[in-house]
């Protein structure tokens, strides 16, 4: 059992984070319908794949999500907003063992996807700030790593805003141009 699968069983499970206005906590089997809408969302998948998700995508990708922390001991968290209880999208860690040109190695890919209905309101920078929090408190991990279409500007500068710098933008993945960035968590 690694180290961090081992943390996550210790500690009970993955953690609830909150901020000013969210609450990022495991997602469920009940998070399957608001997940598999906003997947299934031309905006949404502009700049991940381009095609929207099916319903039979939507739910793999719940199962991963539930399935990564039981592993990894990290994942990723449903993003629910504080005011509404409102399903936002979904943040956090992941190892994708990804078939990406030059290889991300063994660092963790951070990821964020948010819903339309959400978009502009600097929810991504405070999800995204938070899960960065969390991983310098509670893991040992040097670096994160996240991986963009070159396109996608709005989540670039999210990135940046919290230390990400870009280490490739000549990166292939499914053989499209990717832009590869890293942090280094602070110690």
């Amino acid at each position: 059992m690694s180290a961090e699968s081992a943390a996550y069983f210790a500690a009970g499970g993955p953690p609830i984070l909150e901020t000013e206005r969210l609450i990022l906590r495991p997602h469920g089997i009940e998070d399957f319908d608001d997940l598999a809408a906003m997947w299934a969302d031309p905006e949404v998948v502009r700049y991940i794949s381009g095609v929207p998700s099916t319903a039979e995508a939507s739910w793999s990708r719940l199962l991963r999500y539930i399935g990564h922390w039981q592993a990894l001991g990290f994942g990723y968290w449903a993003v629910i907003l504080r005011d509404t209880g409102a399903y936002a999208g979904d943040v956090g860690f992941a190892d994708y063992k990804r078939m990406i040109e030059p290889d991300l190695g063994a660092v963790p890919e951070a990821g964020w996807v948010l819903s339309p209905a959400v978009h502009g309101r600097g929810i991504a920078t405070e999800a995204v700030r938070c899960i960065h929090h969390w991983a310098e408190a509670q893991t040992k991990w040097a670096r994160t790593c996240c991986i963009f279409d070159p396109d996608h500007k709005l989540s670039q500068k999210v990135a940046v805003k919290l230390g990400y710098h870009t280490v490739s933008d000549s990166a292939l993945y499914n053989e499209k141009p990717t832009l590869v960035m890293q942090r280094d968590i602070p110690r």
